[in-house]
């Protein structure tokens, strides 16, 4: 059985499209996505080595080694993955619109289009934050060496923290969009959002101790510091909103 949905085109008309059309389109935005992130994975690894000298900057003087013979290659591909994604944020965030912006009404169109580029805006200032919180959360870390304790430190789980902090971070900021987006199909306001700011505080707190990689007390503190920002950030936009 066929399956429609309402759709509206440019002139602000209403159409309908039946699922499979919509999976083609849904296909087609993910392999865009997908030729994007190879495409930005390529030019992060062609810069690999800046990339891993620059990371490893809050080690110091502090070396790293790798055990396996394929680790240093595999550390180079995980890192040129993350840059691939990173570079590619634009492209990514431009699918998503393309793909749900057709069943859209022309004034809804508006009042989202200026949520793109902030959304990139939050995504970027997510990852410098934690880029600003690395060299206190490894200082911190690396602080409890001793003359029985020497740092002899893996790359591959050294960048595994990095860049599991960095994405974290960055996906972490987003979430004042997906606030945005709920109240503006009626499911919260900013007075609700309001009323829940103790258990968003404590949430922030749960969160950002379980999510954060290592075992700094750094890392979850910046991040549920800036959970809570942005929480009180969504409120005014919500409220901005006329919600």
């Amino acid at each position: 059985m066929a399956v429609d949905s309402a759709l509206h085109d440019g002139a602000g008309l209403t159409r309908t499209a039946p699922l499979v059309d919509h999976l083609r389109e849904l296909r087609r935005r993910m392999l865009i996505c997908t030729v994007a992130v190879v495409a930005g994975g390529i030019t992060a690894f062609s810069f690999s080595d800046q990339l891993i000298e620059l990371l490893r900057g809050p080690l110091g003087t502090t070396k790293l080694y790798f055990t396996g013979v394929g680790d240093a290659f595999g550390i180079r591909m995980q890192l040129s993955l993350i840059g691939g994604i990173a570079l590619a944020m634009p492209i990514l965030l431009w699918q998503v619109w393309a793909f749900v912006s057709p069943g859209l009404t022309n004034e809804e169109r508006r009042s989202a289009r200026p949520w793109l580029p902030l959304a990139l805006l939050l995504f970027a200032l997510g990852a410098v934050v934690a880029w600003s919180v690395l060299p206190f959360a490894v200082g911190f870390l690396l602080s409890f060496a001793s003359e029985d304790l020497l740092p002899m430190i893996a790359a591959d789980r050294y960048f595994g923290f990095v860049s599991g902090l960095v994405l974290l971070f960055a996906v972490a900021a987003e979430y004042p969009i997906l606030l945005v987006f709920l109240s503006r199909v009626g499911v919260i306001t900013s007075t609700k959002l309001r009323s829940w700011r103790r258990g968003a505080i404590v949430g922030a707190v749960i969160i950002s101790a379980i999510a954060t990689p290592g075992t700094d007390l750094v890392s979850p503190l910046v991040l549920a510091i800036t959970l809570l920002l942005l929480y009180e950030f969504s409120i005014l936009l919500v409220r901005a909103g006329g919600r």
